[in-house]
């Protein structure tokens, strides 16, 4: 049996947050009129005092009641008609002194009545408001205590009790060494005592530092699911508000709403949004998101971590955050959740794969080889994405076709074979693509060329060759960096080869070249006329490298010198691509022309095609 998340904590009666909505409010007004008229208004017929007297005078008026501003009464019903219900009516009175005589002559029953509005009128109102009262705390009741319209300063933290995350160790995979690091904290939840008989003090605070997507959320929850403890989980933008102080009112109701259900954890995600360095926005002098953090850091200061309440956080940004919040007694701990190796890739997918049926010639170990790179929330799409592949086509069952299929849509986009290139550009594609490939099989350290094609996939690529390592790297060479930019230049070389002229499909190309040679020169030292000094210096993000744009902290002429050291190293390798591919000219134009006839190249057929290009002599390689 699964329990739904407990809403309490929320500013609203909505589930989505938010102030009360109006709706609401006019709803209850109209059923108040409806129930109004429904209760307390009778079916009566509004007659004038003209024709009243004329039925009067017809003998057609049975019964009346008469009051000191209305006639009511009841007319007869005719001989021999159906047996409906009376006709009710009702009339103003007017001074009429002939009234009773005429009553009396006719034979028709009548009453005087003393008319007590008061009462009526107050049952009128009492009754439907007390109904929208009950109505009011039902929805109270639903949602939680404690909501409001101006509750802003509540927190928005999502509450899960014992073991409704749905989360344990045993679903997340590729991050053994996180979890070692977290059985610690769970542990001390489970048997706080064993920890306080000897003195120790758990740490206040862990933060969770990887890439996006590596499971830093996912490994929360699982903390969460293995200690059964109350589980909060909100994000850092849920703080901040446009409305001055609501943020540190939220943590303080965060804080004291965790002290209450201790012991139990506390989730920050994307702690990012709320913990950035303070004095990095001179436009502002009393930032808002300022006054959140130093009430945070408050906080966490204040609380006894005897009492089992932990606090957990996530960002990928974990260069920017404000020092103060990563000294001891705060986040005491930093757990690095990596990207998974090959073994780690291989259990992830193995976890996702148990909701899909697979073919048995489906082989893991070979798409786990296939993904290096790629994180957790990557390889649940490949298997996502084949399973929709394998739908599409009608299959029983997902195969590797569709794996490798899944894995190319992921890499460089959809197929786009609808995209139709003219024959003389098709032609140009397939020696920038076939350049690329010899290059890479030629030079000594390049990745091998898993695949070679000239469809069309993504937004812009009308091509692309596909190399995969042969393991995982975390190091690389000068002379492997060297070899990638002279597989980047491929391409362009092979057209200037060709045809003599070359075009705009290698934008990407020289940009990628462009940087890594850059980065050579500026901050991994590996120039010759720099030599060992990393020129540029600041606080870049160690998980998200496009982002980064590095601040200048050097001179004009040294500037120049790195402009120059750069453009060198990307020219020289440009000369060796074209220097490889003018050797192998005639395999250039096999691949080529297999390219223009199938349109795509796998590895083994690329072997074939090639022979063992990478031990015949390089002809004058580099002249470093």
């Amino acid at each position: 049996m699964s329990q739904q998340p407990n809403n309490r904590g929320r500013n609203s009666f909505r589930p989505g947050g938010g102030p009360f909505p109006l709706w609401y409010l006019l709803v209850a007004i109209g059923l108040m009129l409806v129930i109004q008229n429904l209760l307390f208004t009778q079916p009566f017929e509004q007659l004038p005092y003209s024709e009243f007297k004329a039925y009067l005078r017809q003998g057609k008026v049975a019964e009346v009641q008469i009051g000191e501003q209305t006639i009511r009464g009841k007319l007869r019903q005719p001989p021999g008609s159906p047996q409906d219900p009376p006709r009710r009516f009702t009339t103003v009175r007017v001074e009429d002194p002939d009234l009773i005589r005429e009553l009396e002559a006719q034979g028709v029953a009548y009453r005087g009545q003393y008319e007590n509005e008061f009462v009526k009128t107050l049952l009128s109102w009492l009754v439907p408001l007390g109904l929208l009262f009950l109505f009011w705390m039902l929805m109270a009741r639903r949602f939680g205590p404690g909501q409001g319209v101006m509750n802003f300063g509540k927190s928005r933290a999502r509450i899960y009790a014992e073991r409704a995350t749905g989360v344990t160790f045993a679903d997340v995979a590729g991050a053994d060494e996180a979890k070692e690091e977290l059985q610690e904290i769970i542990d001390f939840l489970r048997q706080p005592q064993k920890y306080a008989a000897l003195g120790g003090r758990i740490p206040k605070g862990v933060l969770l530092v990887g890439p996006p997507g590596t499971g830093k959320t996912l490994l929360a929850r699982a903390v969460a699911g293995e200690a059964s403890v109350p589980f909060f989980s909100l994000s850092g933008s849920d703080f901040v508000e446009m409305f001055v102080g609501v943020g540190a009112a939220r943590v303080r109701d965060l804080f004291k709403q965790a002290q209450e259900k201790a012991p139990c954890i506390v989730f920050i995600d994307e702690l990012d949004a709320v913990g950035k360095a303070r004095g990095i926005n001179p436009i502002q002098q009393n930032d808002e998101r300022e006054q959140t953090l130093n009430q945070l850091l408050a906080e966490m200061d204040g609380f006894d971590p005897r009492k089992g309440v932990i606090i957990l956080a996530a960002t990928n940004r974990p260069e920017i955050l404000d020092p103060a919040l990563l000294r001891a007694g705060r986040f005491d701990r930093q757990v690095v959740v990596d990207r998974p190796d090959l073994q780690g890739r291989l259990q992830i997918l193995q976890i996702h794969a148990r909701k899909v049926r697979l073919a048995p010639d489906v082989d893991l170990q070979v798409i786990a080889a296939r993904t290096p790179g790629m994180v957790g929330s990557d390889l649940a799409n490949v298997i996502n994405e084949a399973a929709l592949l394998a739908a599409r086509h009608g299959k029983s069952a997902v195969t590797m076709e569709e794996l490798d299929k899944a894995i190319d849509r992921i890499m460089a986009g959809p197929e786009k074979k609808s995209r139709v290139l003219a024959p003389e550009e098709k032609r140009r594609v397939a020696y920038h693509e076939s350049g690329h490939a010899l290059v890479a099989e030629a030079v000594p350290t390049a990745d091998p060329v898993r695949k070679v094609t000239i469809i069309p996939h993504g937004v812009a690529a009308l091509g692309y060759t596909q190399q995969l390592p042969t393991q995982d790297r975390y190091l690389y060479t000068k002379e492997e960096l060297l070899d990638r930019i002279t597989v980047l230049l491929g391409g362009r070389a092979a057209e200037e080869v060709v045809f003599g002229s070359v075009s705009t499909g290698a934008q990407d190309d020289l940009q990628r070249a462009s940087e890594l040679a850059r980065r050579m020169v500026t901050e991994l030292g590996m120039s010759e006329l720099l030599g060992p000094y990393a020129v540029e210096q600041g606080r870049q993000p160690l998980f998200l490298p496009n982002g980064y744009q590095p601040v200048k902290t050097y001179s004009e002429a040294t500037a120049q010198r790195v402009d120059r050291e750069a453009q060198t190293i990307v020219e020289r390798m440009y000369q060796r691509a074209r220097r490889i591919l003018e050797a192998h000219r005639d395999k250039l134009e096999t691949l080529a022309q297999y390219l223009l006839a199938h349109e795509a190249i796998d590895q083994p057929t690329l072997a074939t095609l090639l022979g063992n290009v990478r031990t015949e002599a390089e002809p004058q390689l580099v002249d470093w």
